[in-house]
């Protein structure tokens, strides 16, 4: 059964006094609005001239953009213009913009993730942080997205697929909103998502194997041994190449992601990006019960260095994370992988 609009989920939880500030709301009701001009975009698919190829620029991090990507930064950039926003940043531009000093919000975003699957018909989706703005006479813009991700007063993220839908998180649960096309709006769907602790599936991209650290490999080869390895349990492995569709399918139905550090020349300090893609993701996945680490630490206690820092991420059920950091801890694993033991469910989480 549906439940409330998204809008009427955003005033009751305002006026609870449990919920997002006024401002807050404000945010993510003009977030959402965009994200519906995005989604109609993205149904006319190669029709739309901007839907496919690169205007022959880079982003920020010295990836190719494609046409889309420009689009819809523009689109995020423009909704938030007259909101309670003071500071703007993107994955695709190199510094924060000033919209509003007088404001007291920062809005980080990646306004368009997973775009290299663009032409693939694959899920793709928009993540954003909501973050109090640093105030003060000399403070330099990007101090508002240097702040450790447990800092943040929402996250979510939009996913464009089969159904539009917005994955949100006021800091107290995680709820999901598909849109409806009878209703013209985001209703909420799945309340109070919660993932489970144990699970038997895990995403990662295999292709990368020879560049992982041993730890990683390890975690791998015990969970590819299945039943008659030291899991003494059959996984299966997903991965689509899209951090929001491989999220929310961990949020609806369990499992882990993994994109570790590798030795590839830009991948030893991770491939994803600290402020706009894995804090959101953390906040979301740890107010529905999961965790999120860098491997080892947890991405929420980090404290950025730079506005596009990239950094290794595993989340999604918590046993399963907390075992990853163990094999980075104690690579050997012992008493769990050893043959004497490999039998015995005493030492098995």
């Amino acid at each position: 059964m549906s439940g409330a609009t998204l809008e009427a989920y955003l005033a009751s939880r305002t006026a609870n006094g449990d919920g997002p500030a006024p401002d807050v709301a404000a945010v993510i009701q003009r977030l959402a609005t965009a994200a519906l001009v995005v989604r109609k975009i993205m149904n006319q698919g190669a029709l739309d001239t901007a839907f496919s190829g690169t205007p022959g620029f880079s982003n920020s991090d010295g990836d190719l953009q494609k046409n889309l990507d420009v689009l819809c930064n523009e689109l995020f950039l423009s909704c938030l213009q007259g909101a309670p926003v003071a500071y703007y940043a993107s994955e695709e531009l190199e510094k924060p913009v000033l919209l509003n000093p007088a404001a007291h919000l920062a809005v980080a975003i990646d306004p368009l993730d997973g775009s290299s699957n663009i032409e693939n018909n694959v899920s793709i989706g928009t993540i954003f942080s909501v973050l109090p703005a640093a105030k003060g006479p000399d403070v330099d813009p990007s101090q508002s997205f240097l702040q450790p991700g447990n800092r943040q007063l929402a996250a979510g993220f939009f996913i464009y697929g089969p159904q539009t839908a917005l994955v949100l998180s006021l800091g107290k649960g995680t709820e999901i909103f598909i849109f409806s096309n009878r209703l013209g709006c985001f209703v909420e769907a799945y309340k109070s998502v919660s993932i489970p602790e144990r699970t038997s599936e895990f995403a990662i991209n295999m292709s990368n194997y020879r560049h992982w650290e041993e730890a990683i490999r390890l975690y791998v080869d015990d969970c590819l041994a299945g039943s008659e390895g030291p899991r003494e349990r059959d996984f299966n492995m997903r991965w689509i190449a899209s951090l929001v569709a491989d999220t929310y399918r961990i949020l609806v139905r369990g499992g882990i992601f993994l994109y570790p550090a590798d030795g590839r020349k830009g991948y030893h300090q991770g491939r994803l990006r600290l402020v706009y893609e894995a804090n959101p993701i953390a906040f979301i996945i740890e107010n529905a019960g999961g965790a999120a680490t860098n491997s080892i630490t947890r991405i929420l206690d980090l404290v950025p260095e730079n506005l596009h820092q990239r950094v290794p991420l595993a989340f999604g059920s918590r046993r399963e994370v907390a075992r990853v950091a163990r094999y980075h801890v104690d690579p050997n694993m012992i008493g769990e992988r050893a043959p004497l033991f490999g039998k015995r469910g005493l030492f098995r989480a």
